[in-house]
């Protein structure tokens, strides 16, 4: 809800401050400035996360991610700030890429289709990592576990496995 309070504050600022006073050669930029949160806010509403029969499916407006089950070999919490993103592109473009392409010192290159960025799930397939943040990670890692573990058996880090027992 913050995120999209945020955005409110945004969209009144332009209107109420930027807007009364443009100048004529510039009279463009608050509608793009408007055009732009709309769409990050669509962005913001629309991601979502699936779990379909032999997929996981992150999606959002204009892009998103899809990952073969089979292909899954580590389900793990983590956070934005602990993958450290930098550089350039993850700081600007990354996020509102079509796959949200980020680079971390710590795994490399890494996708991204996320709501919250302190509290997510890393899935790794065979191929680029995905950072994911389902509304509740520790049930949505539970069921994703269930369902890649009856594909491949054992994962490599698994915070979804109900563990012995």
């Amino acid at each position: 809800m913050g995120v999209l309070a945020a955005y409110g504050i945004i969209l009144v600022v332009v209107i109420l401050l930027i807007l009364p006073h443009e100048t004529p050669q510039y009279v463009w930029v608050p509608y793009l400035l408007v055009a732009v949160v709309f769409l990050l806010v669509i962005r913001y509403l629309t991601t979502r996360y699936r779990i379909d029969d032999s997929n996981l499916v992150a999606t959002k407006f204009l892009g998103g991610r899809r990952i073969s089950l089979d292909q899954v070999r580590k389900i793990e919490y983590a956070a934005l700030r602990d993958l450290a993103p930098s550089g350039f592109m993850a700081g600007t473009v990354g996020t509102f890429g079509w796959r949200g392409r980020m680079w971390s010192p710590l795994i490399g290159s890494f996708d991204s289709v996320y709501t919250d960025p302190s509290r997510g799930l890393l899935v790794t397939p065979a191929g680029q990592p995905l950072y994911i943040s389902p509304v509740d990670p520790e049930v949505f890692a539970r069921e994703l576990s269930r369902r890649v573990r009856s594909y491949t058996g054992p994962l490599e880090k698994d915070v979804g496995h109900p563990g012995p027992g």
